[in-house]
């Protein structure tokens, strides 16, 4: 009986003694974290408060800010150049997320469906790092790669349409108020593809084979096990890819400085740019601070969503499997 007794209690100090280890384990959990930490501190919200303070005052940039309060921000109401920006973003968002994620959708499942069980895997790859290059490429040697290819007079494009007989379409693409924009767009989803093809690709490798399988014996085409089988599957990639490239269209700036500096005539302006502008060029540092915060402020509320969405489908696809 004593044995048993002292065993257990020997046994009871183990446990208690292990028990008491773990905050000390914790805490260096967070020592790791402490680095991070600051360094966000440092460069993303001290930043940011400091501008948002800068967006209640009129400032030039030299001499003491004068406190204004609201008047920057009901300024911006009334801008129409504030929101004729805001309309362009829009069209980034279709051309940088919209876009690409429906391409990068086909592209991806052709790649892996049809050419890599016809032509193997290294192909795939080859394949897959060519439409991620433009990712990897400086936005600035991109933007000046493109605007000799759309150079109205010796362009590569336009020279490519004399050549084959459609001399006719020749344009000013990055001159032309009423094209350039579109000629942005298409520059950003040449640009903007690659991310949402590496993403879905590796999404397709955990879809269940046999899924397919089975549906191809019951006579299901291509497209409808691509419908009812393989987007279902790959939800949570999609949220993924269209939350982080919808936050890219509306940070959108080295392209459109490179091509266009907002131009011909405010065509091609975005938000970034016009808040770049309006501190650099007008010197007008309280109100490039409000927009530059509201602009935050829109990009934090579509992170928020777009986690939130892409926990439901995790969720969502969990409960499937269970």
């Amino acid at each position: 009986m004593t044995v048993t007794v002292e065993r257990d209690t020997r046994a009871v100090g183990k446990h208690v003694h292990a028990g008491s280890r773990r905050p000390r384990t914790r805490d260096s959990y967070a020592l790791f974290l402490l680095p991070g930490i600051l360094a966000f501190l440092a460069v993303v919200v001290v930043p940011f408060l400091m501008n948002t303070g800068v967006s209640f005052t009129e400032w030039q940039g030299v001499g003491s800010p004068k406190w204004s309060g609201l008047a920057n921000y009901r300024e911006l109401m009334d801008d129409s150049e504030f929101w004729a920006s805001f309309r362009h973003s829009l069209f980034m968002v279709v051309a940088m997320a919209a876009v690409p994620t429906a391409i990068g959708l086909v592209l991806a499942a052709a790649l892996f469906d049809y050419i890599g069980k016809h032509f193997g895997s290294k192909v795939v790859a080859v394949l897959r790092a060519c439409f991620y290059l433009p990712q990897v490429l400086p936005i600035a040697v991109a933007g000046i790669v493109w605007s000799w290819i759309l150079a109205p007079d010796n362009g590569s494009l336009n020279e490519l349409l004399k050549a084959v007989g459609l001399g006719s379409w020749r344009q000013d693409w990055l001159g032309d108020p009423d094209i350039a924009l579109y000629s942005v767009m298409g520059v950003m989803v040449w640009v903007q593809l690659g991310f949402p093809l590496v993403v879905f690709m590796a999404g397709l490798q955990r879809v269940d084979p046999q899924l397919h399988e089975a549906a191809e014996l019951d006579g299901a085409g291509w497209w409808r096990r691509f419908r009812h089988i393989t987007l279902p599957q790959i939800r949570p990639e999609i949220y993924v890819v269209l939350t982080w490239c919808t936050i890219a269209a509306l940070k959108v700036f080295g392209a459109v400085y490179v091509l266009t500096k907002g131009g011909p005539g405010g065509a091609t302006d975005v938000p970034s740019y016009f808040s770049f502008s309006t501190f650099f060029e007008k010197t007008q540092v309280g109100y490039g601070a409000a927009i530059s915060t509201i602009l935050t402020v829109i990009i934090l509320a579509l992170s928020l969503i777009g986690l939130k969405l892409q926990t439901r489908a995790e969720d969502a696809e969990e409960g499937v499997r269970l």
